[in-house]
């Protein structure tokens, strides 16, 4: 065998290795980057935090390292895991839930039909425009101080986004797939759910990270009004009890649920869209070259 036979053949057995390693490599490297992206920010700026609050004697304003050591104190080792924190996480679940629900019912229903959606139109722009906070004395009134009062106020602030976003994914139908789906008897639930659903799921999804950040907000505001236990509840309590370190970290363990309900929804997003963030990819190697 020659000199450059056995080069050739050397570099086809190296070749699987050295592509194996390469797309380790890259995927290292993503998982490196993607770290970066997520947790870089916050650290940064929970460094520059603790730093600036080091010599604080503001009663206001204690420096991060003392709310840090009373952070075990008031929610690890306490009962306030199950008796504040978990309430409220089902509160937010199941409010968030029905607000699914509902918001993509109608909203496929408002934007399959023209007719419906130029009927119900007005009063939609009337009711998105209300802020839910005002809408928490009236639900008070008629649901009582209990659960379903919370549940309720959560439901409607989340459900204006999915339904929102759900019609205009709706009307984004592409009329090409619909003629073709027209064309080989596609209809029913088959067409609602593998055409009208999935063109529309991006916008959908969209709906859900804003109906999220609201649901949060709205289910601290209705453990404020009316609340026995919760989140809301705890930190108004700390704060009228002049326990200002303790309000601190109910504000930071809100804030670090909040992330972590989002890590949640974008796996969420990751998995249910992956035909979509494909194309997505694929269309923007395309237009590099």
């Amino acid at each position: 065998m020659s000199g450059d036979a056995r080069s050739v053949s050397g570099d086809v057995l190296r070749r699987p290795g050295a592509g194996r390693g390469r797309r380790i490599g890259a995927a290292i490297g993503r998982a490196l980057w993607w770290s970066a992206a997520v947790f870089g920010l916050p650290f940064g700026l929970l460094a520059l935090w603790w730093v600036l609050s080091a010599d604080s004697e503001t009663f206001y304003l204690p420096p991060l390292s003392e709310i840090l050591a009373s952070f075990d104190d008031v929610w690890w080792h306490s009962d306030r895991l199950r008796a504040d924190v978990l309430p409220s996480l089902l509160r937010l679940a199941a409010g968030f839930l029905l607000a699914v629900a509902v918001g993509v019912g109608l909203g496929v229903l408002i934007g399959s039909f023209r007719r419906v959606r130029a009927f119900c139109e007005p009063v939609l722009e009337f009711l998105r425009a209300i802020p839910p906070p005002v809408l928490v004395p009236v639900l008070m009134l008629f649901a009582g101080f209990g659960n379903t009062m919370k549940v309720l106020v959560v439901l409607s602030g989340c459900v204006w986004p999915i339904l929102l976003n759900t019609v205009e994914g709706v009307r984004a139908v592409d009329e090409v797939l619909a003629e073709t789906c027209r064309c080989y008897g596609i209809r029913g639930p088959a067409r609602l759910w593998h055409l009208v659903v999935r063109s529309a799921s991006p916008q959908i999804v969209t709906g859900l990270r804003q109906a999220l950040s609201v649901g949060i907000i709205l289910m601290v505001i209705s453990e404020m009004f009316a609340a026995n236990n919760g989140l809301g509840f705890t930190i108004i309590q700390f704060q009228r009890t002049f326990a200002v370190t303790d309000m601190w970290t109910g504000i930071l363990l809100l804030g670090l649920l909040g992330f972590l309900l989002a890590m949640l929804l974008r796996l969420f997003e990751r998995s249910a869209l992956r035909w979509y963030l494909g194309l997505r990819h694929s269309q923007r190697d395309d237009g590099q070259r």
